[in-house]
């Protein structure tokens, strides 16, 4: 099994970013939820989190190679 390191390396600073930017808003939103009593912020929680477990999966089926579905 060949990977591609090229490849690999921009869908894993992809999904990097996105869980980064993923962290800040979920940190952010905690905050407002539980410090501000802002009930739309648990919605940014959880939309952040989503998110991230998104990427990660995206990059793990990227490991799948072509032609695997991916």
């Amino acid at each position: 099994m060949s990977f591609d390191a090229t490849t690999l390396k921009k869908r894993r600073n992809v999904m990097l970013t996105i869980n980064g930017l993923a962290v800040l808003i979920a940190a952010v939103s905690a905050v407002g939820y539980f410090a501000y009593a802002q009930p739309l912020a648990l919605a940014g929680f959880v939309a952040a989190l989503i998110a991230g477990f998104g990427a990660q999966i995206w990059f793990i089926a990227g490991l799948r190679g072509p032609g695997k579905g991916a």
